[in-house]
């Protein structure tokens, strides 16, 4: 034991302060989605539901823009490695470019189902609260993906404090944006949901004006901006970009479409089941982003490894993030059992959802360990650049075994919004294993 120890001790402790700013920065993010959440819920339970289906439709997007961003990373992670800074200047340029274009991409994709909202058999109640809260966030794609491809950029070249400072800052702004459009404050008028939306927009677009600034003025990224400048575009940089980011966008998009599907499936139960499957989400993205966050170093990591052809470290360090997010997984998961009972109520005044989500905690304790598996072993292969085959897996796990689950248990059996939740264990799961036995595979001497 003593000697397993002193193999991973050295990679722990470089995970830990590598990681530690993105898991604060996703800290950031997780208490803007707490504030949203009880900001609209005790507005109203209606807007809270109609807030559940839109974040649930864009969060699809939104992890899809950020898969397709860590392409980045493998490429910036290995210039680091072996020193070649203006090479990952460059690489950031061209992935700017590359991110520019699919959010405008996306963006044309949600204007055609933005028309089509009503086909989806929402509520009609929450209908006119959806479509003006639906465009604010639409609006707001391009800036999402300018985001990611700065922050792909730091965390490649280990610096991963800037993008937290941006991010706290950013969302620091939106909860206070939040507060005054919501509830009307200052003497502006009360906007409800459409407020969150306002609020969100102009946060995001503020945050890609100050990241641009640091990077592009910043003395510490001047040997960087070299490469930017004066090596301008790259085609084969480009095509390499693309390369690695369509897959891990889809492999993660796929993930979040077994969510945002099932979102979709829990409308269809009612206002009631929506607003308490938002507040679920809610809570589960504290434990997501968290290991998200220590997963993103991992990718780092792994990348600055592989750009070296250490094999020995490479497995080292992916091994090391599991050991992390399972005793992260082990605290965190103490905290909410611990609190439970009283989790719902701080979301809304209604009794009925306060219940209702209370039932959802059994579902959502047990796809922990398969979510932590799937996260960290995803981050390693894209840190070797070995992510088509993420695709298929996703493709398995999450449209071949969850979604049919979820609707096998949720409506065949009868379970309702527990039933649904019951998919996510069996997809999460086997999703981890899949990618384990991957990276196994592709790391064995």
């Amino acid at each position: 034991m003593r000697e397993i120890f002193d193999n991973y001790k050295k990679h722990y402790r470089a995970l830990f302060f590598l990681g530690l700013p993105i898991i604060i920065g996703q800290l950031g993010v997780i208490i803007l989605g707490f504030a949203d959440t009880l900001m609209v819920g005790h507005h109203s339970t209606e807007e809270l539901g109609a807030a559940s289906f839109v974040n649930n439709v864009f969060n699809l997007c939104i992890i899809f823009c950020t898969g397709f961003s860590y392409g980045l990373t493998p490429v910036v992670g290995s210039c680091y490695g072996n020193r070649r800074f203006s090479e990952a200047g460059q690489a950031l340029r061209c992935s700017l470019l590359a991110n520019f274009l699919v959010g405008l991409l996306l963006t044309l994709l949600m204007t055609l189902l933005y028309f089509n909202v009503e086909r989806l058999g929402q509520p009609e109640e929450l209908l006119p609260l959806i479509k003006p809260y639906y465009l604010t966030q639409l609006f707001s794609l391009v800036f999402v993906m300018l985001f990611n491809a700065f922050k792909q950029f730091t965390d490649g070249i280990t610096d991963t404090k800037t993008a937290m400072w941006v991010l706290l800052g950013g969302n620091t702004l939106n909860i206070a944006g939040n507060y005054v459009l919501i509830n009307g404050k200052c003497g502006l008028p009360e906007l409800g949901l459409l407020g969150a939306g306002v609020s969100t927009l102009f946060s995001r677009v503020l945050m890609v004006l100050v990241f641009a600034w640091v990077v592009l003025r910043g003395r510490r990224f001047l040997r960087y901006r070299a490469g930017f400048s004066r090596l301008g575009f790259s085609m084969p940089v480009f095509r390499r970009l693309n390369a690695l980011g369509w897959p891990v966008g889809l492999q993660m998009g796929m993930e979040t479409a077994s969510f945002s599907l099932s979102t979709i499936m829990v409308g269809w139960l009612g206002t009631i089941a929506l607003a308490s499957h938002q507040v679920m989400l809610t809570i589960s993205q504290f434990t997501f982003m968290m290991f998200y966050g220590m997963g993103a170093a991992v990718a780092v990591r792994v990348s600055n490894y592989k750009g070296q052809n250490d094999r020995e470290n490479v497995r080292r360090s992916a091994y090391a993030g599991f050991h992390l997010i399972l005793g992260m997984a082990v605290v965190l998961l103490s905290i909410i059992f611990a609190l439970r009972g009283q989790l719902g109520g701080w979301f809304t005044d209604n009794a009925e959802v306060t219940a209702m989500v209370s039932a959802l905690f059994f579902p959502f304790l047990i796809y922990q360990f398969g979510d932590g598996l799937q996260i960290n072993f995803a981050n390693a292969l894209r840190g070797i650049s070995d992510v088509k085959p993420m695709m298929f897996i996703a493709f398995i796990a999450y449209f071949v075994i969850s979604l049919p689950v979820g609707y096998l248990c949720g409506f065949v059996l009868g379970w309702g919004v527990t039933g649904v939740w019951m998919a996510f264990p069996f997809g999460l799961t086997s999703a981890g294993i899949m990618l384990w036995l991957r990276f196994r595979y592709q790391t064995h001497e």
